[in-house]
């Protein structure tokens, strides 16, 4: 048994924004996928996967029928018998990992589920947005619904506000262009709870409130409008303004041995980086008008272009 695919998603713009009210943009990331899975010779990483499974599945008996039924028996006859989630997708990577788990079990389990295929209004996107949200929760504590719903979809979702979301196009890439977003890899596993406990933490105080609403979610809101529009000299600028704010304010979130590249990147305008989910390692995503320059100034970090300009 192999059920479909789901992938992996980058939020472009809009971390630690978004609790907020910030808008955002999350695109699907075709490089990393994840599928439920039985095997007749599990290795040991399936093992682990099946074994978190069976606590979810704990987890999901509790959640409010009202708002998601599962057919629930099959899916714990499934789970008993060994099923699991094989994924190429990294865990603590900003990436997704959680989120596409949690697709594939609403996809196969849930009961009257939304289908990517029916229209989808704003009502139907927020209420999976909600239901995703509940589920997820599991693994992170407290979750937006934002990844699974990406990777549901397999569409880039912009986000307006908290009650307003859409599926949008974004401008098709120029596979020539010198432009690019990448990823770099910290090498870290990133975990997203303890990041996020430090952000609300830093919500209790009023500077930091007046930042993030005065500085840092006016330049990501105008990313995503740049980002959308195709003003690319635009999006630069304001990407440029974003990386300074989250250097000056998000230090915890920045690996240490990244801080100086951050910096570099600022001063030399070869590349911008900014976090990629909660940051603390995993994925740390960069935005450059010259990938060939910023591949010289980052020498011996691994990248991974995501999309051209």
């Amino acid at each position: 048994m192999k059920g479909p695919l789901f992938y992996s998603k980058i939020l472009l713009f809009g971390e630690y924004g978004i609790i907020k009210d910030s808008k955002g943009l999350s695109i699907p990331y075709n490089f990393y996928n994840g599928a439920l899975k039985v095997d007749k010779n599990p290795t040991d990483v399936a093992i682990k996967s099946n074994q978190s499974l069976k606590r979810f599945v704990t987890y999901l008996r509790g959640l409010d029928k009202a708002l998601v039924s599962f057919d629930i028996e099959t899916l714990q006859t499934d789970v008993d018998h060994g099923m699991y989630f094989d994924s190429s997708i990294p865990q603590g990577y900003g990436v997704g990992s959680s989120g596409a788990l949690v697709a594939a079990i609403y996809d196969k389990y849930a009961a009257d589920k939304i289908t990517v295929l029916e229209n989808l209004t704003r009502e139907k996107l927020l209420k999976l947005k909600t239901i995703f949200s509940e589920m997820e929760s599991f693994f992170h504590g407290k979750s937006s619904g934002l990844d699974p719903l990406n990777s549901y979809l397999s569409l880039p979702i912009l986000i307006n506000s908290k009650d307003n979301i859409e599926a949008t196009g974004i401008p098709s890439q120029k596979a020539e262009g010198k432009g690019a977003v990448f990823l770099l890899d910290s090498g870290i596993v990133g975990e997203t709870a303890p990041m996020v406990s430090i952000f609300m933490e830093n919500m209790k105080n009023e500077g930091f409130r007046s930042m993030l609403k005065d500085q840092f979610i006016k330049h990501t809101d105008a990313c995503v409008d740049d980002f959308l529009k195709g003003d690319i000299k635009s999006l630069f600028k304001n990407t440029k303004q974003l990386s300074k704010v989250v250097l000056n304010n998000f230090k915890p979130m920045i690996p240490k041995q990244f801080h100086e590249l951050w910096k570099n990147g600022i001063d030399t305008n070869d590349y911008y980086l900014k976090l990629c989910g909660s940051g603390g390692g995993g994925y740390i995503l960069g935005f450059t008008e010259n990938i060939d320059k910023a591949k010289e100034a980052l020498k011996g970090q691994k990248l991974e272009i995501v999309y051209n300009f």
